[in-house]
């Protein structure tokens, strides 16, 4: 089911893979869940605790696993520690080990979400031997099994918790499996095989794009490690090109437009890839050509340290998981400059790289934490950032509350213009996106001295009857990156009236703006780094406070520039100029 269709404008495609003419459209029923849907999945969990559901997971019970396969992706050594120390530590939160009731556990969504996935087994990898980490980890899975083993409920048995608990749990199975209780270890192999009859009968109703990624994962990894699996195996790999399909754009990019989604997806890709290495069977082809798609369009969102862009609530996720997840993937590819499905445009020239949201945000009912950043731009010089998002709208924890959390969505949140102090998409009170940014259209041209990109979006066209147009010229050598911002009155409106424009550009930690005399520019001076210059065309420039988040859902203080400015019933537009001096 496609949810932004593409349009060319005419196509021109050159040399160097850039489409000149692009038309993104969100699609017009975007409303997320519909009553009837929501009283259906109502209803189907409710089904989970009737004596037919329980049967329809009942079967043979494993004797073994087939193999191991290596999960080589490292762990957050820092949580490792912790859960050796008697505590799980997600977000700055904290778990005590003894004192926790997986029937009520008592923490927020997402820390729980950690918990049942067993995504820590990864990380007591990472800081225990086996013989450290066993007795650890079977403590745990004892009173996970206890709560949750017989009856299917969510969270703990939702398609995506049980496909990452499956893939964990045989990955790490010398963690859990190390026992010499036959009783225990029965019923760890009976769950494992009771996760894999659940998810054939759930993985085609989880939400499309990463969660239904990951149950058919899950589906294929029990196929290939529980004695038996051929049938299984026939019916996953089917099931995984399905949500291929339906997950990923043409050109690789997830539906839900976040950067961390599509780090998660390339891993669970890798992980599954794995497994049919240990088994010495070959992947099948929609699982490398999704990998060799999905991991360019990752790199895309790289900075100049590795680090990916704070887009569409994710942190800014460091460069040694991306790069530890793109050596796992064994895909060796160049960045992806044009994801022209996803959204994302990048220019790299010089040592700088500048980053375009150029779509519609996310469809509301795939994106948790979908935001309201169309139009908006990062900017990095070689491995220390320039202009930033705020990011971080998904990373809610012991920094990041739940109001805060819905303010890191906003347009103000983002480096772009705001009109009338307003979203350019609207963010609802149940925390789905509303009406808003519709239509994108987009012109990019590589010129002999640089590149030329032309974008603009209705996102303010209903109410306040402006078109915003967002022009960008970066210099060959990416010393220059121009801009200027025009509102021009929509056609077929009446005639909008004056509205407060503010043009922002959040600045990364470390960055320290001087205002010049005349309100028009200041000098950037970047932490060991080197000295940029903005200038303003129009408006009055001011600095104000702003944060930034990291990969971790920290919040960094920081500051952003601000022009304000005033959009005239005839049009009005801010030229502006970051210049390096360095």
């Amino acid at each position: 089911m496609p949810v932004r269709k593409g349009q060319d404008l005419p196509p021109e495609a050159g040399d160097d893979g850039i489409e000149q003419g692009k038309r993104l459209i969100r699609v017009a029923d975007d409303k997320g869940l519909s009553l009837t849907q929501r009283i259906a999945n109502h209803f189907y969990l409710l089904s989970w605790k009737t004596p037919i559901h329980g049967r329809k997971l009942k079967g043979k019970y494993p004797l073994k696993l087939l193999a191991v396969p290596d999960d080589e992706v490292p762990g957050d050594s820092r949580a490792g520690a912790a859960i050796r120390a008697g505590y799980f530590l997600f977000r700055g939160q904290k778990q005590p080990i003894d004192t926790l009731d997986f029937a009520r556990p008592g923490i927020g969504p997402a820390f729980a979400d950690y918990l049942h996935s067993f995504r820590w087994l990864r990380d007591l990898a990472s800081s225990a031997t086996r013989e450290q980490g066993a007795p650890i980890a079977e403590t745990v899975m004892r009173k996970w099994l206890a709560a949750h083993a017989e009856t299917p409920s969510e969270p703990a048995w939702r398609a995506d918790n049980a496909g990452w608990r499956l893939l964990f749990w045989t990955a790490h199975a010398p963690l859990i499996l190390s026992s010499s209780d036959l009783v225990y270890r029965s019923l760890v192999l009976n769950c494992i095989a009771r996760t894999a009859r659940h998810l054939d009968r759930s993985a085609d109703k989880a939400p499309m794009g990463l969660p239904r990624l990951v149950a058919w994962g899950a589906i294929l990894a029990a196929a290939l490690l529980i004695p038996g699996g051929e049938a299984r195996r026939v019916f996953g790999e089917a099931g995984l090109k399905r949500a291929i399909d339906t997950g990923l754009h043409p050109d690789g990019g997830i539906l839900s437009r976040s950067p961390l989604a599509q780090l998660e997806a390339v891993m669970l890709l890798a992980m599954l890839r794995a497994i049919y290495d240990v088994r010495r069977e070959k992947a099948p082809l929609c699982l490398t050509d999704a990998l060799s798609r999905a991991v360019p369009a990752l790199l895309g969102l790289t900075h100049g340290d590795g680090g990916l862009g704070n887009w569409q609530g994710a942190g800014a996720i460091d460069p040694q998981s991306v790069e530890a997840v793109i050596a796992a993937s064994r895909v060796r590819t160049r960045p992806l400059r044009q994801a022209r499905d996803w959204g994302y445009q990048r220019i790299a020239a010089g040592a700088t790289v500048v980053q375009v949201d150029a779509a519609p945000p996310p469809v509301a009912r795939l994106a948790e934490a979908g935001c309201a950043s169309t139009g908006a731009i990062e900017i990095s010089d070689g491995p220390l950032r320039l202009i930033v998002n705020c990011g971080g709208a998904g990373l809610e924890g012991a920094w990041i509350s739940r109001d805060l959390a819905q303010g890191l969505r906003t347009t103000a949140a983002h480096s772009t213009l705001v009109l009338n102090d307003s979203n350019s998409t609207a963010l609802l009170p149940d925390g789905t996106l509303g009406k808003g940014v519709t239509e994108v259209e987009l012109n990019r041209q590589e010129l002999d001295n640089g590149s030329r990109l032309d974008l603009s979006h209705d996102g303010y066209v209903r109410r306040l009857g402006y078109v915003h147009r967002r022009l960008l010229l970066v210099s060959g050598d990416g010393r220059e990156v121009r801009g200027e911002d025009m509102l021009t009155p929509a056609e077929r409106r009446k005639k909008p009236g004056k509205q407060p424009v503010q043009l922002r550009f959040h600045l990364a930690p470390g960055v320290e703006p001087t205002l010049t005399a005349d309100s028009q520019g200041a000098l950037l001076r970047i932490d060991l780094g080197a000295l940029w210059q903005f200038r303003t065309g129009a408006g009055v420039l001011s600095v104000e406070d702003s944060l930034w988040v990291d990969g971790d859902g920290r919040p960094h203080p920081g500051k952003q520039l601000v022009v304000t400015g005033e959009a005239l019933p005839g049009g009005s537009s801010i030229g502006w100029l970051f210049k390096r001096m360095g």
